[in-house]
């Protein structure tokens, strides 16, 4: 009877032993799972070191190419800039010349010119055609003979007593026209104004 109690025990303890296998076997990955950690752990001062080594020559990398990124924008930026200024120029002085051509021109004539008034009439189509270019460029004249004393856009070189109480604080006569590009004064009006 003993042997047959210890059949089915054993029956029982195989089926035991197999669920035991089976948990163990789960559990052994877990297990080597945890031995990798602890090994990695042990390890991991060198690891943790090397990858922050790694990783600051990385941001060094990336930091010495942003430096010369920036320095070459900003070479860049520089050279066209002074390429601007240069070819602005050269625009400006390039729509000038007809202005010069027909100066020229009236100047040749001058000697051989018998009418006065052909004379005067070129003369008034040059200065024309210069103010017009002027306005193109952005420069306007300064209105002052008859307005009111204004320190930004005029310089007052003399005052004169004013004949009439409206004259008063105001422009009597302009001696010297002024002038703005795109509303900053290049050169003030000298003005005569009324006290």
């Amino acid at each position: 009877m003993s042997e047959e109690i210890k059949e089915p025990l054993t029956a029982q303890e195989e089926l035991l032993e197999q669920e035991s296998k089976t948990e163990c076997q789960s559990e052994i990955p877990a297990d080597e799972a945890s031995t990798e950690k602890l090994s990695e752990e042990d390890s991991s001062p060198e690891n943790e070191e090397d990858r922050l080594r790694l990783e600051l020559e990385k941001l060094k990398d990336t930091h010495l190419r942003l430096v010369a990124e920036y320095d070459n924008y900003r070479k860049r930026t520089l050279k066209e800039k002074s390429e601007l200024i240069r070819s602005g120029g050269e625009k400006v002085l390039g729509d000038l010349l007809p202005v010069v051509d027909d100066l020229d021109i009236a100047l040749q004539n001058l000697d051989k010119a018998t009418d006065l008034e052909a004379l005067k009439e070129g003369m008034h189509l040059i200065h024309t055609k210069f103010l017009d270019y002027l306005q193109r460029q952005g420069v306007r004249p300064i209105e002052a003979t008859g307005q009111d004393f204004n320190e930004e856009y005029h310089e007052a070189i003399a005052t004169f007593p004013a004949t009439e109480e409206a004259q008063k604080g105001k422009v009597i006569d302009c001696v010297k026209k002024g002038y703005t590009l795109n509303d900053k004064v290049l050169r003030h009006a000298s003005v005569v104004v009324g006290q």
